[in-house]
C-alpha cells in the first residue's frame, strides 16, 4: 500500500482586516489537520474562499473565480473547493446550487467545522453544507497561522449591535460577543513572546468593547493594560464608532505609551440628515467634537475614515456637508466608498437611489479634496525623524528603487534606503521585517513617505529574529520561501480605492 501524500491548500480572502484574521485561522486549522501550502505552480488539493458580502460585486466575484476553478476540478476529482464568510452565511445553499461542484459551504459561526467538514464531503461523495445561526467557539481560541511573523491582530470581539442601513454585516455575524479582558492580554503576551511587537485590536465596534459583561470603560482599561505588557511596542485598534468614542479611550491613548498616536474613525457621511437615514447614532458636530479633542490630547495623531458617497436620497447640500467635514477634519487618508445596493439592507429598498454619474461626480470631488488634504498632511512631515517598523509586501517599487518600506508609528507608509548614515556600527546589515530604522523624510506624495538619505539609525528586534527564523525553516519547503511570505494567506480581495 502506498502512503498518500499530503494534501496542499490554498486560502483566497476577500474583504476587510476581520475577515484576514478569519483567514489565518482557517490556515492555521487546516495546517494543524495535516495539510501545507503548495509549491510554486501548483494548484492546492483544497481552495478555501472566505468571502465578503459588503461590496456590490462579491457575488459576481466568487461565482466568477469558481467558474475559473471548475476545469482544475473536473480534470482533478479529488480536489476540493469551500465556501465560507459573510457572503457564504448569506446564500448558504445557494452557491452548491450555483457551483455544484463546490465541496463545502460553512458560515460564520463555524469556521472551526471546516476541516471535518473537508473529510465528511471527501468520504460521502457530496457536499457539506453548514451554517450556524450563533457562534460555536470564539475565533480565537483556534489554531492560527500568522501571516506575519512581527505583527499580528487580537480579536477582542465579534459581531455587531447597530443597525446601520447600509450594512449586512450584524445579520452575518450576530450580536456582539465579547472576549474577558484577561483572555485578550493572555493572547497578547503569548504573541510578544514569540517576536510579535506590534498587534491591533479588531472589533466591528471595538470601543464598545465590554457592552458584554456590563463595563463601558473596557476599552480604554484594555489600552492601558496594553501598556504593561513588556516586550509590546505598538498598539493599534480598528474601528471605533463615534456614537461609543468616550473621554477617557483618548486619555488612555495619550497616556499609554505604546499606544500609537492613530485613530481611524468611520464618518459614513457628514450630513446629519443622512446619518439619520443611515441609522448612525451620531452627528457631525459630535464627531467633529471627537477630532478636536483626539488633537488636543496628541497634536500628531493622524487620523483616516470611510465615507460613502451617494446614499440614498443624498442632495448636493448633504454631500456639501460631508465635503466641510472633510476639511476640517484633515484626515490622513480617507477609504471612500461610492455607495451601492446590498440585498438585504433596509437602504436597498429606499427611494431616491442616487444616479449612477451623479454618485460618481461626486465622488471624484471628494476623491480631489482629500488628496489634496492628504498631500499637503504629509508635505508637513518633511524632516521629520521617524522610527519606521521595516514591513514586507508593503513597498511595489522597492526592488526598481532600491528602497525598503515600512510603518511610521501614526501607521502612514515610509519608503526608505536601507544603508546606515553610520555603516560601520553595524558591518553591513540590512534591515529585516520586524526591525526599527530611524529615518528623516525628505520627500512627500499623497499617500506615503519616501526617506531617500542614508538611515540614521538599526535597531534589530526580537520582531526581525522571529521573521529571519520563519524565512530560515521555509527555505526549501515549497511553501513560499521565495516570495519571502511563507505559509501566507492569498489576498485575493477587491481593491480599496484610496484617497
Amino acid at each position: 500500500m502506498t502512503e498518500e501524500r499530503t494534501r496542499t491548500y490554498e486560502v483566497i480572502t476577500y474583504g476587510c482586516q476581520m475577515n484576514v484574521h478569519d483567514s489565518e485561522r482557517l490556515s492555521g486549522l487546516l495546517e494543524d489537520a495535516g495539510y501545507v501550502r503548495p509549491g510554486d505552480g501548483e494548484t492546492a488539493d483544497v481552495v478555501v474562499f472566505n468571502t465578503c458580502a459588503v461590496r456590490e460585486n462579491a457575488d459576481n466575484r466568487l461565482y466568477g473565480n469558481l467558474g475559473h476553478l471548475r476545469p482544475a476540478k473536473m480534470s482533478n476529482p479529488g480536489m476540493q473547493i469551500a465556501v465560507g464568510g459573510c457572503l457564504a452565511q448569506k446564500d448558504q445553499g445557494e452557491i452548491v446550487r450555483k457551483a455544484p461542484w463546490v465541496d463545502v459551504v460553512f458560515g460564520t459561526h463555524n469556521i472551526g467545522s471546516l476541516p471535518v467538514l473537508l473529510e465528511r464531503a471527501r468520504i460521502a461523495q457530496e457536499a457539506q453544507v453548514e451554517i450556524k445561526e450563533s457562534l460555536e467557539v470564539f475565533p480565537s481560541t483556534l489554531p492560527t497561522k500568522r501571516e506575519s511573523a512581527y505583527a499580528a491582530w487580537v480579536s477582542v470581539s465579534v459581531g455587531c449591535n447597530n443597525t446601520c442601513t447600509f450594512c449586512i454585516v450584524p445579520a452575518l455575524r450576530g450580536k456582539e460577543k465579547d472576549r474577558r479582558p484577561g483572555d485578550v492580554l493572555a493572547e497578547i503576551r503569548s504573541l510578544v513572546e514569540l517576536g510579535v511587537l506590534e498587534i491591533t485590536l479588531l472589533g466591528q465596534n471595538v470601543n464598545t468593547y465590554g457592552v458584554e459583561f456590563g463595563d463601558r470603560l473596557a476599552f480604554g482599561k484594555l489600552l492601558r493594560a496594553c501598556g504593561d505588557v513588556s516586550g509590546l511596542e505598538r498598539v493599534r485598534f480598528t474601528s471605533p464608532h463615534p456614537a461609543a468614542f468616550t473621554d477617557d479611550v483618548i486619555a488612555a491613548m495619550a497616556e499609554t505609551p505604546n499606544v500609537m498616536h492613530q485613530l481611524h474613525m468611520p464618518l459614513q457621511s457628514g450630513s446629519d440628515r443622512v446619518l439619520r437615514a443611515m441609522r448612525r447614532s451620531y452627528r457631525a458636530e459630535r464627531y467633529l467634537g471627537i477630532i478636536e479633542r483626539v488633537r488636543a490630547a496628541m497634536p500628531d495623531a493622524a487620523i483616516s475614515t470611510d465615507i460613502i458617497v451617494g446614499f440614498p436620497g443624498e442632495t448636493e447640500e448633504d454631500f456639501q456637508g460631508t465635503l466641510d467635514v472633510v476639511r476640517q477634519s484633515r484626515f490622513a487618508n480617507a477609504f471612500t466608498f461610492q455607495y451601492s445596493i446590498r440585498p438585504g439592507t433596509p437602504a436597498a429598498t429606499m427611494d431616491d437611489q442616487i444616479p449612477k454619474a451623479v454618485v460618481q461626480e461626486r465622488y471624484e470631488r471628494l476623491v480631489a479634496l482629500q488628496n489634496d488634504i492628504s498631500w499637503a498632511e504629509n508635505k508637513a512631515q518633511v524632516g521629520r525623524t521617524l522610527e519606521v517598523l521595516v514591513a514586507e509586501g508593503e513597498g511595489r517599487k522597492d526592488e526598481a528603487t532600491h528602497r525598503m518600506s515600512g510603518r511610521a508609528p501614526d501607521n502612514r507608509l515610509v519608503h526608505f534606503v536601507p544603508s546606515l548614515r553610520d555603516a560601520t556600527d553595524r558591518n553591513g546589515e540590512l534591515p529585516r521585517p520586524g526591525d526599527m530604522v530611524t529615518v528623516e523624510v525628505t520627500y512627500a506624495a499623497p499617500h506615503h513617505l519616501v526617506a531617500d538619505g542614508p538611515a540614521l539609525a538599526l535597531r534589530r528586534t526580537r520582531a526581525g529574529d522571529a521573521w529571519e527564523a520563519r524565512e530560515s525553516a521555509a527555505c526549501g519547503t515549497g511553501s513560499g520561501a521565495e516570495s519571502g511570505r511563507p505559509g501566507t494567506v492569498s489576498l485575493g480581495m477587491p481593491s480599496l480605492r484610496r484617497s
